[in-house]
């Protein structure tokens, strides 16, 4: 669910407080100071590369599911979390985290597990039933419930700007989805039938409900769990969910082509390689910032549609993502003014 869970989860995680020093009582330490003042500042704007070049991957690795039409979005799913898997592993052990966790933060790390990866086939399910451009759109509905889902759950405040931005994100929604009571019989520009259009659109929804509810879980543990050990329940679970529903449905089968296969393992190393630029362009740039650039993700998703599948994105489709567009960056301007008062 790379593109709309991973910036906050990378925020969430943070780094670890160094505390007082027992000599000189002060914090940080003034025998650290003198170092850490001498390290060379980052290169200015290589936070939004970073990030830019993690929408690109990211974007790619959207593109491959895409393409993968022979295979099943929930074996995909599968087969990227045991990718992800084999990754985590070495990373939970050399950083000596375990693999349960804080044992009062263990349901949190199930519901982050069970519902992070309900978004990841959700979205891939998306991919494979709709245009590119119209289901990455619609995932970038995301902040719009984080907002909600916070100010139910840790009664965090939803302001009258929120409201605004919601209504611009619905707006955006609508004018992609095109319900026939409002816009008619009128399917032009959709690569499939209108029902293969509602049912991809309903899962790029859903996919951005619960990836919402995983940001409200995320952002509830905080700084106490490992971001490692959050990926790590989430690739385990994940799996184990894959299994079940492939198992249900009778899907389960190994890609028949040679290039199905070669571009699932482009599907790991993209998604991998887009957690980890997001991950450090949080490390050295504000939150606004890249939340803004972030929205790259819609242009690389256009750009990609007409170049690779000619299907030129319509009005419609441009009208909508500009709606939605403009409320993520409205949302990540003034959350970024807020805290730098």
């Amino acid at each position: 669910p790379g593109a709309t869970e991973e910036p906050a989860a990378a925020e969430a995680a943070g780094a670890p407080d160094r505390g007082r020093c027992w000599l000189c009582l002060s914090s940080p330490c003034c025998s650290r100071t003198e170092p850490e003042a001498k390290k060379k500042a980052p290169c200015p704007g290589l936070g939004l590369f970073y990030t830019l070049l993690s929408a690109f991957l990211f974007s790619v690795g959207s593109l491959f599911v895409k393409k993968v039409q022979d295979v099943h979005a929930v074996e995909i799913s599968a087969f990227r979390c045991v990718f992800q898997m084999l990754v985590v592993i070495p990373c939970l052990i050399y950083r000596k985290t375990g693999f349960i966790g804080p044992k009062g933060q263990r349901i949190f790390l199930i519901l982050r597990g069970v519902l992070g990866s309900t978004a990841m086939m959700l979205i891939y399910y998306a991919y494979q039933t709709m245009s590119l451009a119209d289901a990455t759109v619609i995932t970038f509905s995301s902040p719009v419930f984080t907002s909600i889902f916070a100010w139910i759950c840790l009664k965090e405040k939803y302001s009258p700007w929120d409201a605004l931005f919601t209504v611009f994100t619905i707006t955006g929604v609508i004018l992609i989805v095109r319900p026939p009571f409002l816009f008619g019989s009128d399917t032009s520009g959709m690569e499939e039938s209108y029902s293969g259009h509602l049912k991809g659109t309903f899962a790029a929804i859903g996919s951005a409900v619960f990836a919402a509810s995983t940001l409200v879980i995320l952002r509830k543990m905080g700084k106490s769990v490992d971001y490692f050990l959050s990926i790590w329940y989430y690739v385990v679970l994940g799996l184990v969910e894959s299994v079940i529903i492939l198992s249900v449905l009778g899907e389960w089968s190994l890609p028949y082509c040679g290039l199905d296969r070669l571009f699932l393992i482009f599907i790991g190393l993209f998604g991998l390689g887009g957690q980890i630029f997001i991950t450090k362009a949080l490390q050295i740039e504000k939150a606004g910032p890249v939340a803004i650039m972030k929205t790259m993700d819609v242009v690389f998703a256009f750009i990609f549609q007409i170049i690779f599948f000619n299907n030129v994105p319509t009005w419609w489709t441009v009208g909508g993502a500009l709606c939605v567009v403009a409320s993520n960056v409205g949302a990540a301007i003034r959350k970024w003014y807020q805290s730098s008062k």
